[in-house]
């Protein structure tokens, strides 16, 4: 029962942008006392899903985490075993978030390495990246994201599409790195 509040809860928060108030909530789970409303909100602040920042209720990140089941084969079925555990999206893609930031995917350029025009990036800003990264680069006064490569017989840095109709990117100027690629969102539907 106190899942499906909890659900409750979050689809309010989905809707609104905001938690409902303690009059609110008494609708929300069918109760009929301020203080049962109280004692739920104070178990989870304990399990850490909700917190107080001066007085007021606020979700955490744990609110937002996802069961996260045990892992399933890509290959030939197997039988299912779950092993429940609870993963928030940020938890798991972002190592330093006062670092990090999105960008939505214009193009097609990356499609070897699997990153789609809409696809979404998470980029952790940086100044330098390694052979092989996929780095957002301005390149020649140009924005663009791509694979950070170095010609050793040249011994210069350019950029490298993942789509056989682009050629390399070699700087006529300046080649800057602004952040390396850490991960890629695509939703399906």
């Amino acid at each position: 029962m106190s899942t499906e509040r909890l659900n409750s809860l979050k689809k309010f928060f989905k809707k609104y942008r905001r938690l409902p108030s303690y009059s609110e909530m008494l609708g929300i789970f069918g109760f009929s006392s301020k203080n049962a409303v109280f004692k739920l909100i104070n178990k989870w602040v304990s399990d850490g899903l909700l917190t107080k920042i001066d007085g007021k209720l606020a979700p955490s990140s744990r609110f937002f985490a996802l069961p996260l089941l045990g892992n399933i084969k890509a290959g030939y079925p197997i039988l299912a075993e779950e092993n429940k555990q609870y993963l928030t999206i940020d938890d798991y893609l972002i190592n330093d978030p006062t670092s990090t930031f999105l960008l939505k995917v214009s193009g097609d350029s990356l499609i070897g390495v699997g990153i789609f025009d809409g696809d979404i990036v998470v980029i952790e800003s940086k100044k330098q990246a390694n052979i092989g990264d996929i780095v957002l680069a301005q390149i020649d006064r140009e924005w663009t994201l791509k694979i950070f490569k170095k010609d050793r017989m040249k011994r210069i840095s350019y950029l490298e599409a993942a789509n056989p109709k682009y050629p390399a990117f070699y700087p006529r100027e300046d080649l800057q790195i602004f952040g390396v690629v850490k991960a890629v969102v695509r939703k399906l539907n």
